[in-house]
């Protein structure tokens, strides 16, 4: 555990220092769990972000993409059941006056327990807190904190409140005129723009049962406890698809769904040994069926992306809220010899954190490699091995000397391949030192142009992972990178 923590500090620090994450606000000393992407993070999430959309909305005949507004009336958070439920169950320290969620104590404590041998009573907290979480039991839950001694982190004591809930959703106001301004709130999930998007789209798109909307972008939640860098942050970005179909086929669909996500993510290069599922042991009050497709990061295995047959529950308290029919009519029910007519479909959701996948890639990706050259002298390099067709960098352009006509050609090789794939030029410092900043940055490819490019139109393209290097015709460079990546 104290190796992997130790390189999950490594690579917060390669985020900031090769322009992926920076702190947000970061000039006048930061904000907690906020944080920025830099002009290599804000890439590769584009990438991310756009696999994802083209696997969803381009790939399937029957799924198309909405962009839905952050703020929505207040109504649509009171139908969701969010103003009511949307809450984590808490707990103070009375000397501290720190607040934690109660998993994450638990946790916590079990980590420390695991980290000192004790993996038979990490295992049965965890149990226990599982249990009691499922049964809403907050005396029980306090009494497994009391009973384990588990003690707060600044004092050091176990002098606790009781665990109560503490609702997740920012409020604001709207209106011009404070007093007069109502009360709303930033979403904290993208699926209810959905939602009550569902006739419209229906209706616009002629969409037939069954279909998709997906969806990508921003939610908020007042996270208490946010940790673990980009794990858990207040702000952060989801990519959605609520997939509706008739009732009774929700099992159907939630397996499909289940086998499709996880064989995506290994398409894009997550190994299948890292990735499993896990049953939820309680499920939300919209649920039937819930599962998370867990991940094993640096610091343990936690939830990557959601699976959950939310059955007809957001139809119909938005058709009762508002008071409209929210409704599907069947024409086809009645060509297979049944009566057809209207019905609020059944939903299975598919929600991925765009945020945890970008830590997935990375924490795959960074790789700190030694070895020792002939003579006994120890190297080495720090290595992003992202996979190619996501790398915010394809290839980098380095002409060997800025002098000699070779700048030029560079910068023509540039121009023609800038069009198909990002590139980067660099034409400082010895072509070594060059090299290993690409490594660094995550960079797949690097072509160097030298004097023998003048004599016979050919260049040195370096590959990253290996660091093989062959000579390849000028002209073939593009073509190459193209086929590569893809």
């Amino acid at each position: 555990m104290a190796n992997e923590a130790n390189n999950f500090a490594e690579i917060i620090s390669h985020c900031k220092e090769y322009g992926y994450i920076f702190q947000s606000s970061e000039l006048y000393d930061g904000l907690a769990a906020v944080y920025d992407y830099g002009q290599m993070g804000a890439q590769l999430k584009k990438n991310l972000r756009d696999a994802w959309w083209k696997s969803m909305t381009q790939l399937h005949e029957n799924i198309v993409g909405i962009d839905a507004a952050i703020f929505m009336h207040p109504t649509v958070w009171k139908a969701s059941g969010h103003v009511d439920n949307f809450s984590d169950p808490m707990i103070d320290n009375k000397d501290s006056n720190k607040r934690y969620r109660v998993d994450h104590l638990i946790e916590g404590f079990a980590e420390e327990q695991k980290a000192a041998g004790k993996e038979q009573l990490a295992d049965e907290v965890l149990t226990q807190m599982d249990i009691l979480i499922a049964a809403s039991d907050y005396a029980g839950l306090k009494k497994l904190i009391e009973d384990n001694k588990i003690k707060c982190a600044i004092s050091k004591t176990c002098n606790w409140t009781d665990v109560r809930d503490f609702n997740l959703m920012f409020s604001t106001k709207i209106g011009s005129v404070s007093e007069e301004a109502d009360t709303i709130y930033l979403r904290p999930e993208t699926a209810q723009g959905i939602f009550v998007n569902f006739l419209n789209v229906q209706k616009s798109g002629r969409m037939k049962i069954p279909f998709g909307i997906a969806q990508t972008g921003k939610a908020f939640r007042n996270e208490i406890v946010a940790r673990q860098f980009i794990f858990r942050m207040r702000e952060f970005e989801q990519m959605e698809m609520q997939f509706f179909i008739r009732p009774g086929t929700q099992m159907q669909w939630y397996n499909y769904w289940k086998g499709e996500r996880k064989k995506w993510h290994e398409g894009i290069g997550i190994p299948a040994e890292k990735l499993r599922f896990h049953d939820h042991v309680k499920l939300a009050h919209y649920a039937d069926a819930a599962l998370d497709i867990e991940f094993e990061f640096p610091f343990g295995w936690k939830e990557l992306e959601g699976i959950h047959s939310r059955t007809d529950y957001d139809l119909t308290q938005h058709a009762t809220f508002s008071k409209k029919k929210i409704q599907y009519f069947d024409n086809d029910l009645n060509e297979e010899g049944k009566p057809y007519g209207n019905y609020p479909p059944y939903v299975v959701e598919t929600s991925v954190g765009l945020d945890r996948l970008f830590l997935t890639i990375l924490s795959l990706a960074y790789t700190n490699e030694k070895w020792t050259k002939e003579g006994g002298t120890p190297d080495g390099r720090v290595v992003l091995k992202i996979p190619a067709k996501l790398a915010p960098v394809k290839l980098a352009i380095l002409p060997l000397l800025k002098k000699d006509g070779l700048p030029e050609i560079a910068t023509a090789l540039m121009n023609n391949c800038k069009q198909s794939f990002h590139c980067f030029y660099e034409e400082k410092d010895a072509i070594g030192k060059r090299y290993r900043r690409m490594d660094a940055v995550g960079t797949p490819f690097c072509v160097t142009i030298d004097h023998q490019t003048k004599e016979d139109n050919t260049v040195t393209i370096r590959y990253r992972d290996d660091m093989r290097q062959e000579r390849i015709a000028l002209s073939e460079v593009k073509g190459l990178v193209e086929k590569l990546i893809e």
